[in-house]
């Protein structure tokens, strides 16, 4: 058996793993890669596997986040014909992300064009779309939904167990079965989610062993601010601004985050920690993402639905403008106080946030509340590290706007609770691969399994690397 390291190794973005277990040859994850100049470049040439992708038997889809299932309509154009496992939840969220990454790709290649052509380069160099809307509107006709906790043959001897990873909304740590005449037991932990946190349930636990474990490590050197004291930065920061006669603008990943982040606000609100608020989630996405997480109740906690039940009984305490159409974006613009503007992308890469940035950045009555985490090279890393230029549409700005960066409300888990979940193994995995994660943060994360957990066989593949078990 051979495990083939082709994304998120050594990095973050653009998970993908070929697994080759005799005649069978699947991916887990099918990822894009996001933020820097390189990235483009890297998803063009991310799945040149050295083999025919018509031969793949099938994906395995940890979750929905682009950087898990970006290059799926890429994989498709170039000859794959599926199926591709993923959870029902998951499956929803793709019939809207797949296509908005496409009809983002298509207008930014349009953006560039005509800059192009205003500076009489005639479209030299322009990066070309890695998919259409149309082929990534084909590719959702590949996915099959597998519920959790409830074994697939995926191909020939190969079975697979999604189980909650409580990540995002459908996310699953996977449980891979090899039958033949030495069975194998392969894990791979997509991205779990912290235990205790809004709106979904916690992490199913891990089974008692495994011959291979691919184990994320985004956050693996650090822990995760408490919630309360997050809760106390986020009041402060509405505070301030609204004392200050500015806007609040929240870069949001639209699946997930913006998600808790409403849940979190309101919450505030019953607790009257804060005013009675109104707030704009200018994303369509989002709007897209927040009804398809209403449609799945069963994967909501019950803290989800209790306080579901007060909004609805208080409609005055919390109102909600999901802002679809662009015309009511540009209008946004011309707020100039009082707005609460929560926008996509998360990473400020694309999307309408951009824009909301463009408008505000430049005052500094106004501030930016960063929720998530900000990938090397995204011109959310930029604001983080305390830029006080950054370039937007071309355009230089000052940043004067106060940023504010939470760490509490991160969907992936800290160190503490990953090695929580690593400790619920009875016994270490035959070889443990640690991946999705910076090079600092992986590095670390790998010293600490090996000191708090006593695991000897860690390792730390790189893109490119190859295991053989």
């Amino acid at each position: 058996m051979r495990i083939h390291f082709f994304g998120a190794a050594g990095e973050v973005t653009g998970s993908c793993t070929l697994v080759e277990a005799g005649d069978v040859r699947f991916l887990v994850d099918c990822g894009m890669y996001q933020g820097g100049a390189e990235a483009h470049s890297k998803n063009v040439h991310a799945l040149d596997f050295g083999l025919d992708v018509r031969k793949l038997d099938f994906v395995l889809l940890t979750h929905a986040h682009i950087d898990h299932s970006g290059l799926l309509p890429r994989l498709a154009v170039m000859g794959f014909r599926g199926p591709v496992y993923a959870t029902s939840a998951t499956i929803d969220l793709l019939q809207v992300l797949l296509p908005d990454s496409a009809h983002i790709q298509e207008k930014e290649a349009e953006w560039h064009l005509r800059n192009q052509h205003r500076r009489g380069r005639h479209g030299r160099g322009i990066p070309a779309p890695l998919y259409t809307v149309t082929e990534a509107q084909k590719c959702l006709e590949l996915l099959k939904p597998v519920p959790y906790r409830t074994p697939v043959q995926a191909a020939g001897t190969v079975r697979v167990c999604f189980h909650d990873a409580g990540h995002i909304l459908g996310s699953a740590w996977l449980e891979v079965d090899i039958s033949g005449r030495k069975p194998r037991k392969l894990v791979f932990s997509g991205d779990l989610g912290m235990r205790n946190r809004p709106l979904l349930e916690d992490p199913e636990p891990p089974p008692p062993r495994a011959d291979l474990l691919l184990i994320e490590s985004t956050y693996g050197d650090r822990l995760h601010r408490p919630l309360p004291e997050t809760e106390e930065e986020i009041i402060t920061a509405i505070g301030r601004t609204h004392a200050c006669h500015g806007n609040l603008i929240i870069p949001s990943f639209a699946v997930g985050r913006t998600q808790e982040l409403i849940y979190l606000l309101a919450e505030l609100v019953r607790q009257e920690r804060l005013p009675p608020l109104k707030i704009y989630v200018d994303s369509p996405m989002a709007q897209a993402a927040t009804r398809i997480t209403l449609c799945h109740p069963g994967l909501l906690d019950v803290q989800t639905h209790e306080l579901t039940r007060w909004l609805e009984t208080h409609p005055g305490k919390m109102k909600i403008e999901f802002v679809a159409d662009v015309e009511a974006s540009r209008a946004l613009n011309g707020v100039r106080s009082g707005a609460i503007i929560i926008s996509a992308s998360g990473m400020c890469e694309a999307g309408r946030i951009k824009y909301h940035l463009r408008e505000n950045l430049p005052r500094s009555e106004c501030s930016v509340l960063i929720t998530g985490f900000q990938a090397a090279g995204t011109l959310g890393r930029r604001l983080v590290d305390g830029a006080r230029l950054v370039r937007i549409f071309g355009e230089q700005l000052s940043v004067k706007a106060r940023i504010y960066t939470v760490g509490g409300l991160s969907a992936h888990a800290d160190q503490g609770d990953l090695l929580n979940w690593l400790g619920m193994f009875h016994e270490a995995p035959g070889h443990t691969c640690v991946v999705h994660g910076e090079s600092a943060a992986a590095s670390h994360f790998t010293d600490a399994i090996r000191q708090r957990l006593g695991w000897k066989n860690v390792t730390l593949p790189l893109r490119g690397d190859t295991l053989e078990i």
